[in-house]
């Protein structure tokens, strides 16, 4: 692995996906949608959620405050605010890790996924950029997070009724060598 952008076609699924692993700035992707890693409340702290919030503007953050609330798994709809070549943000719950079994987790964590590409197809969107949902303080294992968020993924895209662009956008190159491994082995088993 030598570059920081891979991109695959999956030639043998339905309507030819891309999916895309960047190591860089989440906000600095070209796509209709970006994925905010939120908490229930729809509060733009640190992290993904910072970066969103200082380059999106304030906006955004009023937004969450009318929406108010989102249970976990489950995906809310800003605008995007100042980010001009973004169309949405998507503000997904992704589960606290110790806050359940790691079955239960594993589970909440893939619904998050689903829920953000069933609500892109429901938009008539394309394209959407993920972070690690819930692998910085809501503590989910980096690995583990990759398997299930590339799992859920993969398997949406066997039956995803049109073409679309789905990156996965990781800030740390540690955290982009074990994402890059998984989708590795992931298409190996397809």
């Amino acid at each position: 692995m030598n570059s920081n952008n891979y991109q695959i076609i999956l030639e043998n699924y339905p309507h030819k996906p891309k999916i895309e692993l960047v190591l860089g700035d989440i906000t600095n992707q070209k796509l209709d949608v970006i994925v905010n890693a939120a908490n229930e409340q729809l509060l733009l702290g640190a992290g993904v959620a910072g970066a969103i919030r200082r380059k999106g503007g304030s906006q955004i953050q009023e937004e969450c405050k009318n929406i108010g609330y989102t249970p976990v798994g489950e995906v809310a709809v800003t605008s995007a605010g100042e980010l001009k070549d973004v169309k949405y943000i998507f503000h997904a719950v992704g589960p606290k890790y110790h806050s359940y079994s790691p079955n239960e987790a594993d589970i909440l964590l893939r619904d998050t996924i689903s829920n953000s590409l069933k609500k892109l197809i429901e938009l008539n969107l394309s394209s959407i950029a993920f972070p690690a949902i819930s692998t910085g303080i809501f503590g989910f294992p980096l690995k583990r997070a990759a398997k299930n968020i590339i799992m859920e993924i993969l398997d949406y895209l066997t039956n995803s009724p049109k073409q679309i662009h789905v990156c996965i956008c990781l800030f740390k190159e540690e955290d982009y060598s074990i994402f890059y491994q998984v989708l590795q082995d992931k298409l190996v088993e397809n």
